[in-house]
């Protein structure tokens, strides 16, 4: 594969409103296009735009990162944080950089994002990549409150089972339910590695010491507003991953084996949609980063 020469980015105006986009790229145009899908709502790229786009370019890839509207570095006062205007963003930049086809990299929340776009827009997309993608919605939250549950009853930690049951009787559609159990899961590490290396330790410091870092902006609304506006806010995709895949296109998912917000149920059900599974052990939800080298590694071996 051809080695990166140039790394370039432009920010450019998709709408006629001009609302502006945060789009960078990397690599050479001619090799194979990738888009980065991040997590959300409220989320961004810079995790990944700073430890692993330049070495998936290095690697032959032609690297797209952006933040979604209304999220990150795409500031939009007007944002709607709807699955059909990720959509629209999605197709303007294919449009802009004259792409017929890609591949979708989706992390977390970016996986529904990615499953729902590429099952309307088949012709558009080439593969598809789940890391560390959702794609049970309630199956994780309850998986969370569960396992977090006989945490804390063998700990017998009664404020920690008393903020269970508080969260319990919120309603499950809800922004404040999907934040009280990913908030949860983050106060018992669940999105950490469990043995750090000294390759995942340097990443992150390195993260921390960046200007992508100083960019990490979380526009706090995103998931209120999301919550209201779109109707599908807590689904399960696999049957739309069932249909993506009786279509014809590649799909490939990667996980951590330590990712708490995955029960062994849930991945097992994913490898058995998926045309290509992959485990990796000592990783967490960050796996471009808490494994990197196994990551790209694995990713080389899919698309070689």
């Amino acid at each position: 594969m051809k080695q990166l020469l140039l790394a370039f980015f432009f920010t450019i105006s998709l709408f006629a409103s001009g609302q502006s986009l945060y789009i960078k790229t990397y690599g050479n145009s001619k090799d194979k296009p990738l888009v980065f899908i991040h997590g959300g709502p409220s989320g961004n790229s810079t995790l990944f735009e700073a430890t692993t786009a330049q070495k998936l370019a290095d690697i032959g890839f032609y690297i797209i990162v952006y933040d979604r509207r209304g999220e990150g570095r795409s500031t939009d006062l007007n944002a709607k944080f709807t699955y059909q205007e990720a959509f629209q963003d999605l197709n303007s930049i294919l449009k802009q950089y004259q792409l017929k086809k890609v591949t979708l990299l989706a992390h977390s929340f970016g996986g529904l994002v990615a499953t729902l776009y590429t099952e309307k827009y088949p012709q558009n997309v080439s593969s598809l990549v789940l890391a560390g993608a959702l794609f049970s919605q309630q199956e994780t939250y309850d998986h969370i409150l569960n396992s977090v549950s006989k945490i804390a009853t063998a700990k017998s930690d009664s404020n920690q089972l008393s903020k269970i049951s508080a969260i319990e009787k919120l309603h499950k559609n809800s922004a404040e339910y999907r934040k009280a159990c990913f908030d949860l899961a983050g106060e018992n590490n669940y999105f950490k590695m469990p043995n750090p290396t000294s390759e995942s330790k340097k990443l992150y410091n390195d993260y921390e010491a960046s200007a992508f870092f100083k960019a990490n902006i979380r526009n706090k609304n995103a998931p209120l507003l999301f919550y209201k506006n779109e109707k599908q806010n807590n689904i399960d995709s696999r049957p739309f991953l069932k249909k993506i895949k009786a279509k014809g296109i590649p799909i490939y998912a990667i996980y951590g084996k330590d990712d708490g917000i995955f029960s062994t149920k849930q991945l097992s059900s994913i490898k058995n949609i998926a045309d290509h599974f992959k485990l990796i052990e000592n990783c967490s939800h960050y796996l471009f980063v808490d494994q990197q080298n196994e990551f790209l590694s694995q990713i080389v071996t899919w698309y070689n």
